[in-house]
């Protein structure tokens, strides 16, 4: 989920930090087991309850489920499943996956008191090479910006690399959500934006723990949400994609907490 947190900086333990890597797992895991449904034909909903009943099944608690976003409803779903043009925070439903759509699944899970987070975009089936081009550089644009995750380096410093990788290759950043810290709050300070300037920002600092997710329109970066105040979709109709890591800095290096590893067993963009 990209929403904004204004807050001190809340920097984690050794120990905290290993209680969330436990907490990552957990939601790897989940992906991994929604990734093996991912196929023409499956409602977005049964994606949802497969990811509430292994999150439930193995002691954690779903960290979107009745999330308050600071709207009239609180969100429904443990998963925010969005398809095609809807950038983020789409709500799972009956809409059934058509070969050729794209799906972003973004996940958060609480074990430990703690929350992790992470996002995947996948290709439903046979999907054009242009979607799967958005879909890679995405990805790559994500790994990106964690290499700016360096000693001196700032958080601008992975917000300008994200946008100046997906710029260059003709795509376009949005604006209005971005990346945040996270811990025992699913959204935390610092903001991460994926476009920004070099050497503004947090410093990085032993214990600094942020998810990072580049969400990237095939088209133009404008955006709009829709009536049920939680979907954002693109304002000109084209595809979009997410991935997200949670990430952690410490001893001078940055360590990615969450893994792609279950998905990439099943599944290959």
């Amino acid at each position: 989920m990209g929403f904004t947190q204004k807050k001190t900086i809340l920097y984690k333990t050794v120990d905290e930090i290993n209680l969330i890597k436990q907490s990552a797992d957990l939601l790897g895991r989940t992906h991994g087991e929604v990734a093996k449904m991912i196929q023409p034909g499956v409602k977005t909903i049964d994606l949802d309850k497969r990811a509430e009943e292994c999150i439930r099944d193995n002691g954690g608690i779903p960290s979107f489920k009745n999330f308050d976003g600071g709207v009239k409803t609180l969100f429904p779903g443990s998963l925010c499943i969005s398809v095609n043009d809807t950038v983020v925070h789409g709500i799972p439903s009956k809409y059934v996956l058509k070969d050729g759509d794209v799906v972003s699944i973004d996940c958060g899970v609480i074990l430990n008191e703690f929350h992790s987070d992470s996002a995947y975009t996948y290709g439903v089936g046979n999907i054009s090479e242009e979607k799967r081009n958005l879909l890679l550089a995405t990805k790559e644009s994500l790994y990106v910006g964690i290499a700016q995750m360096l000693p001196e380096n700032r958080i601008g410093d992975v917000s300008y690399a994200i946008q100046n990788f997906v710029e260059k290759k003709g795509y376009s950043v949005v604006r209005e959500l971005v990346g945040h810290g996270i811990g025992r709050n699913l959204h935390e300070a610092p903001e991460v934006p994926n476009f920004g300037k070099k050497g503004v920002g947090a410093m990085m600092k032993n214990g600094l723990i942020i998810a990072i997710e580049p969400m990237v329109n095939l088209g133009k970066k404008e955006v709009r949400q829709l009536n049920d105040e939680w979907t954002i979709v693109t304002r000109d109709q084209t595809p979009s994609a997410h991935f997200e890591h949670t990430v952690a800095f410490y001893d001078g290096k940055a360590e990615i907490l969450t893994t792609f590893a279950y998905i990439d067993a099943v599944y290959s963009i």
